[in-house]
C-alpha cells in the first residue's frame, strides 16, 4: 500500500475548548488536537480571509520599522527550505528584512507564476507588532505567554521538535501539518545538530518524494502519523518534543504561534545534559553503555517508581526533593566536574 494510503491515527478536534478543558485535560494527556474556529474572529484572521492585501495592510498598521529575521530561496527550491548537496550549508540564505518590505515582496511574488521563496520567522510581537496582542487575543493562555509570527507563501519546513508546549494558529492560508510522536525519531533520519536550517535538527527526508531505498524505516513513521489540514482560523495543540512537518499552501500564509515551558527552576537544559551523555557515554562498549542505560532508567526515568523511597526522606540527597539550595549543590558539582581536562 502506497505510504499516502495507508490508516494513520486519527486527532480529535475540538468547537468548543475551555480553558479549563485545555490545561486540565488535554495538557495532561500529551496528544495533537484540532481548535476548529479557535481565532476565526480574530480580527488579523479575518483582514487574512478578505485578501493578501488587506492582511498586509492590517500588519503594516503595527509595524514598528525593525528588521525581523527571514529566508530567503530561489524559485529552484520549489519552497522547501533545506541543506545544500553535500550538507555544508543550506539552499537558501538567511538574511533581515522589514516587515513591511517583506509583505511587498510577497504581495509582489503572489503575481509570478513561478515565485521566489520568503519566509519571515518567529517574529516577537511585544517589540516588533506592539497592539497586535491586544486586537488578536489567545483565549486559552495567559497574556504572559508572548505570541510568534510567521509569514511566507507556498514553503515546506522539513519535520522538527521543539523543546515546549506550542499553540499553532492559523491566521491566513491554509497549512497541512504532519506529526509524529517523540520516539519516532529513529524513523525520521535526523540531520545534524551543526549547521541546522534554523536551530532545531530536522528530518532529512522529502515528504513528497520520500526514497524509501535510503529512508526504510520512513514507511513506519508514516504509519504513526497524525496528519492535519488547517483554515483561516483553526488552531493546533502541538504537545511538547512532538515532530511537525508543515506545508503552507497559499501565495500569502500567516501563523501566530504560542510556545511555553514550564520554569526551570535553574535547573538547565535537556538538550546538554544529553550533548554531556554523548561525550561521556556514548562511545563505550555496549556493556558499560548498558549498564548506564539502567541507571538513567531507574534514576533519571524512574522507569519503577522513585529511587529513593526505601531511604528516610532526610536522607535521599539529589535523589528527593530538588530544592532551590540542592540545585545549586548540583550545579556547582558539575560546573567544576566540566571545568577539568
Amino acid at each position: 500500500m502506497p505510504i499516502e494510503n495507508q490508516p494513520r491515527p486519527a486527532v480529535r478536534e475540538i468547537t468548543d475548548v475551555t480553558p479549563a478543558l485545555f490545561h486540565e485535560q488535554i495538557l495532561a494527556e500529551a496528544r495533537p488536537v484540532v481548535f476548529r474556529g479557535l481565532i476565526a474572529d480574530w480580527p488579523v484572521t479575518q483582514a487574512g480571509r478578505a485578501s493578501p492585501t488587506i492582511l498586509a495592510d492590517y500588519l503594516k498598521r503595527f509595524d514598528r520599522g525593525a528588521s525581523v529575521g527571514a529566508m530567503f530561496g530561489s524559485p529552484g527550491i520549489g519552497g522547501r527550505f533545506f541543506y545544500n548537496d553535500d550538507l555544508s550549508g543550506f539552499n537558501f540564505r538567511h538574511g533581515s528584512v522589514r516587515l513591511s518590505a517583506a509583505l511587498d515582496l510577497l504581495l509582489d511574488y503572489a503575481r509570478e507564476e513561478t515565485p521566489s521563496s520568503l519566509a519571515v520567522q518567529s517574529v516577537p510581537v511585544h517589540e516588533n507588532l506592539p497592539g497586535f496582542e491586544a486586537e488578536n487575543r489567545m483565549p486559552l493562555l495567559q497574556d504572559a505567554v508572548e505570541p510568534r509570527v510567521w509569514i511566507g507563501n507556498a514553503v515546506t519546513v522539513a519535520a522538527h521538535h521543539d523543546p515546549s508546549e506550542n499553540i499553532a494558529c492559523v491566521v491566513a492560508g491554509r497549512r497541512r501539518f504532519t506529526l509524529f510522536p517523540p520516539d519516532q525519531i529513529a524513523n525520521l533520519y535526523m540531520g545534524p545538530f551543526d549547521p541546522t536550517p534554523a536551530g532545531p535538527t530536522i528530518s532529512m527526508v522529502d515528504f513528497d518524494a520520500p526514497d524509501l531505498d535510503r529512508h526504510p524505516r520512513f514507511a513506519d513513521a508514516m504509519k504513526q502519523a497524525i496528519v492535519v489540514d488547517m483554515e483561516p482560523g483553526d488552531a493546533l495543540y502541538i504537545p511538547y518534543m512532538w515532530w511537525h512537518h508543515v506545508r503552507s499552501t497559499e501565495r500569502m500564509n500567516m501563523l501566530v504561534n504560542y510556545w511555553w515551558t514550564p520554569p526551570d527552576q535553574g535547573r538547565g537544559r535537556p538538550t546538554d545534559a544529553m550533548m554531556h551523555a554523548i561525550l561521556a557515554i556514548r562511545d563505550m562498549p555496549r556493556p558499560h553503555r548498558d549498564a548506564w542505560r539502567a541507571l538513567f532508567d531507574h534514576y533519571v526515568f524512574e522507569d519503577e517508581g522513585p529511587a529513593a523511597t526505601h531511604l528516610p526522606a532526610n536522607r535521599r540527597g539529589v535523589l528527593g526533593v530538588m530544592d532551590a539550595p540542592a540545585v545549586r549543590m548540583v550545579r556547582a558539582a558539575l560546573a567544576r566536574a566540566m571545568g577539568r581536562p
